[in-house]
């Protein structure tokens, strides 16, 4: 029986894939095999031994201490793309709010008088809010991921002149891309020729803070720029200075806050990217089933700090070493196998920076000498055994 604690509620399209004979799925479950998790704050958490995997139902994981799962060996998925669709057409509301003033326009109506001649006041009023249009303009689009991409692509439908940037956009990635889309391999050229700038890049040490002075005055005056990606990729300070001089027309963000509040020409977003009922129903399906199938498999895809592994079932046991990246390892898994005569019917191993996931499908079943043996050498971190039958 696996044990999957809950941290937030998840929606039932995804968790009912567990089946109930084989999981205890819930928020009370101690001593879990895996967390199932959406915006729960895990930084300060203790992890109990049992711990494989935690699963987040989106993208990022700001609120998972990743090293220090990396550490104990316990595998973090996201659900890359489950919510793309929703950030998207955000993006593309956002666009459209940043140009034409309509939030400024529609709280001044709100507050029209009910007794004037409100036809009147809004034939005169209304030239205050005057904005431009998307189509002719140039947008630039950081990271080109499944989100990025179709930014940067319904921009193209709309009549926008696109530079997409990503210097880790892969040929998977750039098919999915419009041919119209202008390859900004230098970020000199979305800072000297774009309207407007949309960020959708992950939060890393290279990547925070990259929206600011320096940057900034690199761009067109009067830029108009989207962050529905992470808050601390713009420096606030640097922001506010900008909006207060003109040099950015307009700064949209979905992360408030009281530094954010203070500022002038920005529209405040309360995190509302992914937050569609179809958007959340697609991450609770995917979360859950990288579990099952990593519970059950002994696979590994969507890990950010995990290589993707994917290994045919092709004996009666997978053997799954989680260890670091060092030479000779693979070598002293094999001789421990071979000790015990163990035949090796399949074997898959990847590595990603400083970790690797091997997975070896045996003959018969690993005696637990075997697992002992795997524990004691340097550099092991987990040894899970997955039964194929």
């Amino acid at each position: 029986m696996y044990r999957i604690k809950t941290l937030n509620k998840i929606a039932s399209v995804g968790t009912r894939n567990f089946n109930k004979n084989n999981y205890e799925v819930g928020n009370t479950v101690e001593d879990p095999d895996a967390i199932l998790v959406r915006s729960a704050n895990m930084l300060d958490m203790d992890f109990p031994d049992t711990l494989k995997a935690i699963a987040r139902a989106g993208a990022g994981v700001n609120n998972i201490p990743v090293d220090q799962c990396s550490q104990k060996g316990i595998v973090v998925f996201n659900t890359p793309g489950a919510n793309a669709n929703a950030v998207k057409e955000l993006a593309i509301a956002a666009l459209l709010l940043t140009s034409r003033k309509i939030i400024s326009g529609v709280n001044w109506a709100k507050e029209l008088p009910l007794e004037s001649d409100i036809s009147k006041e809004v034939e005169n009023g209304k030239k205050a809010f005057i904005g431009p249009e998307l189509f002719g303009k140039s947008l630039g689009v950081f990271g080109l991921g499944a989100i990025g991409a179709m930014v940067a692509n319904t921009a193209s439908e709309l009549g926008m002149v696109v530079y997409g940037n990503d210097p880790y956009l892969t040929v998977e990635g750039a098919w999915l891309l419009n041919h119209s889309v202008r390859r900004a391999s230098d970020p000199k050229l979305i800072y000297d020729n774009c309207d407007y700038i949309a960020i959708h890049v992950p939060s890393t040490p290279e990547t925070r803070g990259f929206i600011n002075t320096k940057t900034i005055d690199q761009m067109k005056h009067g830029v108009r720029i989207i962050n529905l990606s992470r808050g601390d990729l713009v420096n606030n300070a640097d922001m506010a200075q900008a909006l207060e001089s003109g040099k950015v027309g307009c700064y949209l963000t979905d992360f408030p806050s009281a530094e954010i509040m203070k500022m002038k020409n920005v529209i405040a977003i309360p995190h509302l990217g992914a937050s569609t009922p179809e958007s959340e129903d697609n991450c609770a399906v995917m979360a859950v089933n990288e579990l099952i199938d990593f519970l059950e498999n002994g696979n590994i895809k969507n890990s950010v700090n995990f290589p993707d592994v994917i290994n045919p079932k092709g004996g009666d046991e997978s053997i799954c070493v989680i260890h670091k990246n060092v030479p000779n390892m693979l070598a002293q898994i094999s001789s421990a196998l071979s000790g015990e005569a163990l035949n090796i019917e399949n074997l898959s191993s990847r590595s990603k920076k400083e970790y690797g996931y091997s997975v070896f499908e045996i003959t018969g079943k690993c005696p637990d000498s075997v697992v002992d043996k795997l524990k004691s050498v340097d550099g092991i971190i987990r040894v899970n055994i997955v039964s194929n039958r």
